[in-house]
């Protein structure tokens, strides 16, 4: 039997045409990839799309009263990731910080969780299947794989008080989503990185090992569709 991010997953296959020339960098809460980006935009030029997290309405609110407005900061993220997508897929060298192609991974635990209705659930998934069917894959999903402990120490060291305040068995099931989400996701070549002994922020030589095996990635991918172009 099918699993349930095989068949979200399916509907952006479907879509591959050509692709678009973009990287996604995807990972639990805290697992430093707003950093990455930046380091990328930095040392690669490519054009940056941040999480839709500043001057978000609801955030805050939602790590306090998460049955109350799970839906509401779903249906947020999805249109701003939508917008965001939007605008990357015109741009050559775009990068961003998660984006709707792993959206669902939040939807769905919250229903598990009994935070999200049957019903809302149903609405959010109709609308994230309608919107994805307009989306392609990317050229490189890169994946900062974490263990729950290390993303909860990094949680706690940048301080954001609804996160602090967040028990650590969400983050637990967080981690275990993202997992099975990447077991299953094939749109699109995967670069997985695990980043628990890595500090690309602070550490010289962590940020260039990351950049090369993103370097050597992107080259091998652009080999290819260079000799499938001939």
């Amino acid at each position: 039997m099918i699993g349930f991010y095989e068949n979200c997953l399916d509907r952006l296959k479907k879509t591959r045409g050509d692709g678009w020339k973009m990287i996604t960098i995807d990972g639990v809460v805290g697992v430093g990839k707003t950093t990455l980006m930046d380091i990328v935009v930095k040392e690669l030029g490519y054009t940056p799309f941040e999480e839709p997290v500043v001057n978000n309405p609801i955030l805050d609110k939602f790590y306090y009263d998460r049955e109350r407005y799970s839906f509401p900061l779903q249906v947020f993220f999805l249109n701003e990731r939508f917008r965001h997508i939007k605008k990357a897929s015109k741009i050559n060298r775009a990068i961003l910080d998660r984006s709707i192609y792993g959206d669902v991974i939040f939807a769905k635990m919250l229903k598990d969780n009994g935070e999200m209705s049957e019903v809302e659930f149903d609405i959010y998934l109709s609308l994230f299947k309608n919107m994805i069917e307009h989306c392609q894959p990317p050229l490189l999903m890169i994946y900062l794989e974490v263990s729950t402990e290390e993303a909860i120490r990094r949680i706690n060291s940048r301080g954001r008080s609804y996160e602090v305040a967040t028990e650590n068995a969400y983050w637990e099931r967080l981690n275990k989503e993202y997992r099975e989400y990447f077991e299953a996701y094939n749109a699109s070549p995967v670069l997985k990185i695990n980043v628990d002994q890595l500090d690309f922020e602070n550490n010289p030589a962590d940020r260039d090992y990351v950049l090369s095996l993103i370097r050597n990635e992107l080259e091998a991918l652009y080999s290819i569709e260079s000799k499938l172009a001939k």
